[in-house]
Order: structure tokens, then sequence, then C-alpha cells
């Protein structure tokens, strides 16, 4: 079986604005590349061994990812066009003190992140579902009976832990928060 532990990346410059970023590449603070090394301490405390570590193709999610592997002495992390974040449409580059604004009815509001759910342009949630399940489906056949770490985007990240665990996706939404850098896991595919 293999099992799946997924991070979100360190804080990068749109987070520090309050911007929705989606796609945009922006790249890690300092404070980001220390929630990185903070991150692969925990890995480390925790006694986590990962095999392979996979991370999206946008900057903030791939140079995390490259600074847990180094600092856990693994290999380059293999870039997966799939753990892309959100396509976020008409939203993307707002600020997110805009998103009840410009959503609402539309949305889901939880104590940290208001939701937007179908803005025009966006990916919907059941399509980024469908995408965690494309991502688990492909690490089960890429690597039976190994240990992999996902270093991936909020909401993509927590759609793929949605698709393992079986759970609703508006549930995943308000469960929990996703922080920059924090972990879940173990989850089996």
């Amino acid at each position: 079986m293999t099992v799946i532990y997924i991070a979100r990346h360190g804080q990068d410059e749109d987070n520090v604005r309050g911007i929705l970023n989606g796609h945009r590449n922006l790249p890690l603070t300092d404070l980001g590349r220390q929630q990185a090394q903070q991150l692969a301490r925990r890995i480390r405390d925790r006694e986590l061994v990962f095999d392979v570590v996979y991370a999206s193709p946008l900057d903030r999610a791939l140079e995390t990812a490259a600074i847990v592997a180094t600092e856990l002495g693994l290999a380059e992390p293999i870039v997966h066009d799939d753990l892309i974040e959100r396509n976020f449409g008409i939203m993307t580059g707002r600020p997110a003190a805009d998103v009840e604004e410009m959503c609402a009815p539309d949305i889901i509001k939880t104590e940290n992140v208001t939701y937007f759910l179908n803005p025009d342009g966006a990916e919907t949630f059941p399509e980024l579902l469908a995408r965690g399940q494309w991502v688990l489906d492909s690490m089960a056949c890429r690597h039976p009976d190994q240990t992999v770490l996902l270093v991936c985007h909020g909401d993509i990240g927590k759609m793929i832990y949605a698709a393992a665990t079986n759970m609703p996706w508006r549930r995943v939404l308000t469960d929990f928060y996703f922080g920059n850098t924090d972990i879940v896991g173990p989850v089996r595919d």
C-alpha cells in the first residue's frame, strides 16, 4: 500500500499581502524558507521516512520541497503538474478580503479562510477532487509499498486528503485549516 503525506508550501509573497495566488508564481519569503526548514525538522522529529518527494510546478511548492528534501538527505523533488494549485479564475490576484463581496452567496466561510465555490474561470471543488483522486491513483501505480510526500497548496492538498479519506469535500474544507508548511497524513490509497 502506498502511504502518502501532504504538506503545504511555505509563505510566499502573495500570502504576506493577503492576495489569492492560485497559479501565480511568486517566490517564498525568507520566513517561507525558514518554515520549510522547520517542516523538515518536524518530519525528522516524528521519525517519518519518505521514499520520494513530489512537488507542484509552482516555485513556492517546489522550493519548499527542495529545502525539505535537502534537509532530509533525499533526492530532488519530482515535479507533478497535477499538484498545481486550483485555478482561481477571476479571483486570481485579488485580495482575499474581496471573496465574500465578489462571490457570495457561493462561498464557505471558516475561521481562517473564505472559500469561493464557482467564480468565472475557476476550477470547482468537485473538479479539484477528481484531480486529487488522479494524483492518488498515479502515486499508487508509481510507488506501491512506498511512502510519498506531496508538497502542494491549500485547496488541492485538501482535495487530495478528501479523496484519500473518502470524506465529503465540503466537510474537509471546514474540518481543519491547512496553513503554510502544515503536514497531514498518513493518508493511504
